[in-house]
């Protein structure tokens, strides 16, 4: 997938979830099912998620490399990666990793802020994955948590589809 499919899979997907976002009653950003995360604590994981890689593609390349090394295999598909993260999440059995355990319960008055700066860093993730250059975009890589290191092209790929099964679980249960 080329670096501007990717950016524009980006603002869809961000689209759609802030638009079901703020079409949600105001209580339901407190509610979810029993024993899972509610509205509210979806959104800031996503936040909590997209934060660090803009933070991460704000750094010189050379230092990402220096830290993280250079990919050593080929740059996966979309498909690729989505089939390795739900076989990443079944062997896991739904455990949660740091920056988003414990998470507390944000309160409805932060609401419009978490919404806003969602909006605010997906834009920032759509400029920066139209910029780098493909040649970083395959080589330099970035840690997953669950996935493990990977090419910054599939970590982009894969912070779409997360914000989709994010969105999907949203449109499911809530």
């Amino acid at each position: 997938m080329d670096k501007d499919a990717i950016a524009d899979l980006i603002d869809t997907k961000h689209s759609e979830l802030i638009t079901w976002l703020e079409n949600q009653p105001d209580d339901s950003w407190t509610l979810g099912p029993e024993g899972k995360w509610t509205t509210g604590q979806q959104a800031l994981h996503l936040l909590q998620s997209i934060v660090p890689l803009n933070n991460a593609l704000s750094m010189p390349k050379f230092l990402l490399r220096f830290k993280f090394g250079k990919a050593n295999r080929p740059v996966r598909d979309y498909d690729a990666i989505i089939k390795r993260y739900h076989e990443r999440l079944l062997e896991v059995k739904g455990k949660t990793f740091k920056g988003s355990q414990n998470m507390k319960i944000p309160p409805l008055e932060d609401k419009q802020y978490i919404l806003n700066r969602l909006q605010t860093e997906e834009k920032k993730l759509e400029y920066k994955t139209r910029r780098i250059s493909d040649k970083n975009l395959d080589t330099v890589v970035l840690p997953h948590p669950l996935l493990g290191k990977m090419p910054v092209r599939e970590i982009i790929m894969w912070t779409a589809y997360h914000v989709e099964h994010h969105t999907e679980t949203l449109k499911a249960n809530y």
